[in-house]
C-alpha cells in the first residue's frame, strides 16, 4: 500500500460473519466528486443482515465490500466541475446516485433505476471509514444548527419521508404503523410532521412502543398471537374509526395482512418493510373495498425538505441514537445493533471529534 494510505481505516464485510477493520487507499476525487473526511454513521438493519448472511435477496457480496450508508461528514477536497461545495462544508450524503440518465431519472423516480449506485450494496462500497468519495450532487450541505448525528439519520428519515408521501399523508390523517423499529419510529415523526392528526403504533416489544410514545405516537398497540383480523379490530376500536393509511414497516406477514384489514374502504397500505419474497394476504378484502397497496423502494426527492425540516426543529430525531462506538469498536457496534438493544448505533469515524 502507497505512503500516505494507511489512514483510512474502514469497516470491510468479506463474507457472512467476517467483519473486518482495514486501512483502504484513499483515492483522488473524481471531477463531480468530493472527498469527505467521515463523522457519523449510522448501522443499518441491511447493514447487519449482510454481516449475517452475505446476501439480501439477490444482491450477494461476493468481494470485500465496505460497509455503511448513514452518513455524514466534512468535504477535505472538491473536484474540478463541483461548484457547490468547499472544503469545510458540513454535508449528509444521498447514499443512492443513479449512473445514467434513463426514463426513471426523467421522471424524478431515480430510486427505480436498475444501474443505481447505492452505498453498501453489492457491489458497491460504503463509506463506514475515515475518508470516502460521492457525487457532489448528492451532498447536502448541513445548515450550522443540524448536527452531524442528524445529518446522518437523514437517510433512514427520508424512508420515513417518502413512505408518507406515498401515502399522501396530510392534514387530519389517521395512520397506522406497523413496527416499532427505527424506520418504524421516523415514519411516525414524518406523518406527525406532515399533519397526520392520529397515530397508532403497533410491535411485539414493548419497550419499542414507549420509544414510540417518547416520539409522539396518538396510541400504540402491543401484539401477540392474536389474529391479523383481532389485530385490526382492536385498532379500530382504540381510534374510534379504520386508519386511512397503514405504513407497514415489519415485512411480517401477519403484520401485512393486518394492515389491509384494518385500513378504511378507499385508504392505503405502503409495504415499507422486507420480509419473504412471498406472502399470502387477502388480497379480495384489499381488491373489494378499493385499498391500494404502494411499494416503497428507499427513497428519492427527499434530502432537502428533510434537511430544512430538522432545521426549523419540525422533527426531532435526537432520541433515535441510543449508542454511539468509535470506529475502532465496529465490532462491538454491529453485536449491539444485530441484538436490538435501543434504536440507533452510531459509529463515530472522526478520531478527534467524537462529538453528535
Amino acid at each position: 500500500m502507497a505512503a500516505g494510505t494507511t489512514d483510512n481505516l474502514s469497516v470491510v464485510l468479506h463474507g457472512p460473519g467476517d467483519l473486518r477493520l482495514e486501512n483502504y487507499p484513499i483515492r483522488e476525487p473524481g471531477p463531480n466528486e468530493v472527498q469527505l473526511k467521515m463523522h457519523s454513521v449510522g448501522i443499518c438493519g441491511s447493514d447487519v443482515h449482510y454481516w449475517q448472511h452475505g446476501r439480501i435477496g439477490d444482491f450477494v457480496v461476493k468481494k470485500p465490500m465496505v460497509l455503511g450508508h448513514e452518513a455524514s461528514g466534512t468535504v477535505v477536497k472538491v473536484g474540478a466541475s463541483v461548484k457547490h461545495l468547499l472544503p469545510g462544508d458540513r454535508v449528509a450524503i444521498e447514499p443512492g446516485v443513479p449512473r445514467e440518465l434513463d426514463e426513471f431519472c426523467k421522471t424524478g423516480r431515480y430510486n427505480l433505476s436498475p444501474t443505481i449506485f447505492f452505498c453498501a450494496t453489492p457491489p458497491d462500497d460504503g463509506n463506514l471509514s475515515r475518508f470516502y468519495n460521492h457525487n457532489a450532487d448528492f451532498c447536502y450541505k448541513l445548515p450550522h444548527n443540524v448536527t452531524f448525528e442528524e445529518g446522518a439519520l437523514i437517510e433512514p428519515l427520508s424512508v420515513g419521508l417518502y413512505a408518507c408521501r406515498r401515502g399522501e399523508v396530510t392534514l387530519g390523517s389517521r395512520v397506522l404503523v406497523c413496527g416499532a423499529g427505527p424506520i418504524g419510529i421516523v415514519t411516525l415523526l414524518m406523518a406527525k410532521a406532515m399533519g397526520a392528526s392520529q397515530v397508532i403504533v403497533t410491535d411485539m416489544i414493548s419497550s419499542r412502543l414507549e420509544k414510540a410514545k417518547e416520539c409522539g405516537a396518538t396510541l400504540t398497540l402491543q401484539v401477540n398471537k392474536e389474529s391479523p383480523q383481532e389485530v385490526a379490530s382492536k385498532i379500530e376500536s382504540l381510534l374510534g374509526n379504520k386508519p386511512d393509511i397503514t405504513i407497514e414497516c415489519s415485512g411480517a406477514q401477519s403484520s401485512i395482512q393486518t394492515g389491509i384489514y384494518a385500513t378504511r374502504s378507499g385508504g392505503t397500505v405502503v409495504l415499507v418493510g422486507i420480509g419473504n419474497e412471498m406472502a399470502t394476504v387477502p388480497l379480495v378484502h384489499a381488491a373489494v373495498r378499493e385499498v391500494d397497496l404502494r411499494g416503497v423502494f428507499r427513497y428519492c426527492n427527499t434530502w432537502p425538505l428533510a434537511i430544512s425540516m430538522l432545521a426549523s426543529k419540525l422533527v426531532n430525531v435526537k432520541p433515535l441514537v441510543t449508542h454511539r462506538f468509535p470506529l475502532e469498536k465496529a465490532h462491538e457496534a454491529f453485536e449491539v445493533s444485530s441484538k436490538g438493544i435501543g434504536l440507533k448505533v452510531m459509529l463515530k469515524c472522526d478520531p478527534n471529534d467524537q462529538n453528535p
